[in-house]
This record gives structure tokens, C-alpha cells and sequence, in this order.
């Protein structure tokens, strides 16, 4: 009898030490509650921390050891020097002078030119020789000149011969026409050659002689006839250039 009732006893601290043990199962390590990362509240006006960048995350940024350095931006070319110049004119095969120096015929291209003044002659058969000073500027420069260009600005110093007594004055051309500039404005004049009847020169007379169309007769004459000679040439060389379709010049 008291061995059963001790085996009895036995069996009910086993069971008993069982319930306890499934109700008491201890946790794991790494079911086991961790402590929250504790949470920085910044104070008034003071910049919120921020976290530094991971190790790794700083490594892929950071510029590797002995890594080659970017090449360096190209540098700007120099300004050219020297200048280049192309030349046309308006009668192609002109020749061209620069500086007296012949350099060849229109239209053409010149290179290696040093910039700076230049003067420029161009002739051709069966025209006027033209003269310019150009001026060059380093790097490429584009000139036209027309060689079938009529200009016009005479002037001769002359005597007045009227009825009674005489005046001096000037006698001035242009391609619009004469002027004859004096102190005495009664014999003053200024005819666009339209409204010119005559224009003659007389060498052995030392006289030239104008003649208002349907008006006045004006008689000058000079110490010299030769710059009467030439003030007329140059005026009717001029109207006939006009006449022959040349173009004015700037």
C-alpha cells in the first residue's frame, strides 16, 4: 500500500514538473526583445544630426587611389597673325599691285599677308587705273573694287573777263555738274550740266568758255592754259564715262 501511494506521488511531481516546464519555456537570444535606438529630439534652431554615410557607401564615392585625373580642358587657339585677302573687280584679269609690287590678276587669293595699310593699284586694258588703300586685318579679309568707277572733283583757279573789268574765283566740278565760286555773287553760278549750252576750251586763247542754255555767257582764263586744259579734259572724260554706264563712286 505505501508503495503505491508513493509511486502515485512520484507520477504527480512528473506531471506536475511537466505542465510547469511547457508554460516556462524560456525564449531564445534572438527572440529576446532588443532596446529601441533611442530617438534625438534636436532642441529650437539647432540643425537635426544627420547619419554618416556607411562605410561602404563612402568608399564608392570617394575617388580611387591612383586613379588618373581627368584630362585638362583643351586650350583656345591663338588669333591669327597674319591675313589673307581675296580680291575681285568688276573687269576679271585686272592686274594687281600691292605696294607696287605685282601679285597677280582678279579675281585671286592672297595668303600670308602681313596686316596693316595697304595700297592697292588695279589696272586694266581699255580703263582708268584704279588706286585704294586698303586696310588688312589679321585673319581673312574679302575686298571687291570696280574698275568701270567714275569719280569727279575738279578744280582750276580762274579770271572772270565781263564787260567791264574781271573777277577771280573757282571754278569747281563734280559729276553733277559746275560752280563757279567768287566774292562777286553777281557772276556766281551753279548749273547742273543739263542746263550747260557750251563748254569749250580755247589753248591759244588761254580762255574757257561757258554758256548757260538759253542764258549767260561766262569767259575765264588763266596765266596758264594748261590747267584749263585739264580741268576741261577732266570734265568731259568724266560725262562720257556716265554716259558709257559707269557706276558712281561711293
Amino acid at each position: 500500500m505505501n508503495r503505491a501511494i508513493l509511486v502515485a506521488a512520484l507520477i504527480a511531481v512528473l506531471a506536475f514538473g511537466a505542465i510547469f516546464m511547457l508554460r516556462e519555456k524560456p525564449g531564445s537570444v534572438a527572440d529576446a526583445p532588443t532596446a529601441s535606438e533611442p530617438r534625438i529630439v534636436p532642441k529650437k534652431n539647432e540643425p537635426v544630426p544627420t547619419r554618416a554615410k556607411p562605410v561602404e557607401e563612402a568608399s564608392r564615392t570617394a575617388p580611387k587611389k591612383g586613379a588618373a585625373a581627368p584630362p585638362p580642358a583643351p586650350a583656345a587657339p591663338d588669333p591669327p597673325k597674319l591675313a589673307s585677302l581675296r580680291l575681285e573687280t568688276d573687269v576679271p584679269g585686272a592686274s594687281v599691285f600691292i605696294d607696287r609690287q605685282f601679285v597677280g590678276n582678279t579675281p585671286l587669293t592672297l595668303n600670308r599677308l602681313e596686316p596693316g595699310s595697304k595700297s592697292v593699284q588695279i589696272t586694266a586694258t581699255g580703263f582708268d587705273s584704279v588706286q585704294r588703300t586698303i586696310r588688312l586685318e589679321p585673319g581673312p579679309n574679302a575686298i571687291s573694287i570696280r574698275v568701270k568707277e567714275v569719280s569727279l572733283d575738279a578744280k582750276a583757279s580762274v579770271v572772270h573777263k565781263h564787260g567791264m573789268g574781271s573777277c577771280n574765283g573757282t571754278l569747281v566740278a563734280t559729276l553733277d555738274g559746275l560752280r563757279y565760286n567768287t566774292t562777286n555773287t553777281g557772276d556766281a553760278f551753279s548749273l547742273p550740266y543739263p542746263q550747260i549750252e557750251t563748254f569749250t576750251v580755247d589753248y591759244l586763247q588761254k580762255n574757257l568758255r561757258v554758256k548757260q542754255r538759253g542764258g549767260k555767257t561766262w569767259n575765264f582764263t588763266h596765266d596758264n592754259p594748261d590747267a584749263l586744259f585739264v580741268f576741261h579734259r577732266d570734265v568731259a572724260a568724266a560725262r562720257k564715262k556716265l554716259a558709257d554706264g559707269y557706276a558712281r563712286a561711293q
